[in-house]
């Protein structure tokens, strides 16, 4: 029986304990890695997610660290790398969205969506980077939103998310020559607690997709699994929209 394609792999994610990043979470756990993920304040969700891992067999380790604090952020990495060795796969995932239309934005709602949207990815990089060596991948998770906005009060959002995507291509070129892959997943209309595939909202957003229906959490897990293993070694730079012909 061959062995998990991540085994032996280290991983940080940040934003792991519910949604999305708790499933990739999981997946990356299941693929063979041991994983160190991060949360800003939903300690019982967190917990939830390492006793689940731990019950199939799997490693995580729970840090609490609010993504718009470049201190906190930095210190996550520190401790992720202390308890796992060291670190070959960094998953910027924590996010937040405020939707409100441009002149209805406060400075202070406008400086943590980008202090956790694009800060925190930034800052997670800049502590992570003296840690990853060849063949390291880095996967940030941002949104077809930087691609296609059919939606009002969505701007400074993807303006966000069009930050991530730019960073990405131009980490990529930066980090090419020491064998690092940086890509971008961009999910769309995806079933989670804040984003449910029932209701109003959910009714508008289902036709917009080719395949008619939201998407499933373990749907993007499996591409950034995919992006986090050996067999995506020439990929970087990439945005890979997972999400059902939103954008097409």
């Amino acid at each position: 029986m061959s062995a998990a394609p991540l085994t032996g792999r280290r991983a940080l994610v940040t934003g792991g304990s519910r949604g999305i990043g708790a499933e990739i979470v999981r997946r990356l756990a299941s693929d063979g890695a041991a994983v160190a993920f991060t949360y800003s304040s939903s300690k019982t969700e967190a917990d939830a997610v390492v006793a689940e891992v731990a019950a199939t067999g799997g490693s995580a380790l729970a840090i609490q660290a609010d993504a718009a604090d470049p201190t906190q952020t930095g210190a996550a990495v520190d401790r992720a790398v202390a308890e796992l060795g060291d670190l070959d796969i960094v998953v910027n995932n924590a996010a937040t969205a405020t939707l409100l239309p441009v002149d209805e934005f406060t400075p202070e709602q406008y400086d943590r969506l980008l202090a956790i949207n694009v800060g925190g990815v930034f800052w997670t990089v800049h502590a992570a980077l003296k840690h990853l060596g060849d063949g390291a991948r880095i996967i940030n998770i941002g949104s077809v939103n930087a691609d296609s906005v059919p939606t009002p009060a969505t701007a400074v959002y993807a303006l966000t998310k069009g930050a991530v995507s730019s960073f990405t291509r131009g980490l990529a070129r930066e980090l090419g020559p020491r064998g690092i892959t940086v890509n971008n997943v961009q999910p769309g209309p995806i079933n989670t607690e804040m984003n449910p595939d029932e209701g109003e909202f959910a009714d508008f957003l289902r036709p917009l997709t080719a395949l008619g229906r939201y998407g499933k959490t373990s749907e993007v897990a499996a591409v950034v699994s995919f992006l986090a293993g050996p067999e995506s070694a020439y990929v970087t730079g990439a945005n890979v929209n997972v999400d059902g012909g939103f954008t097409v």
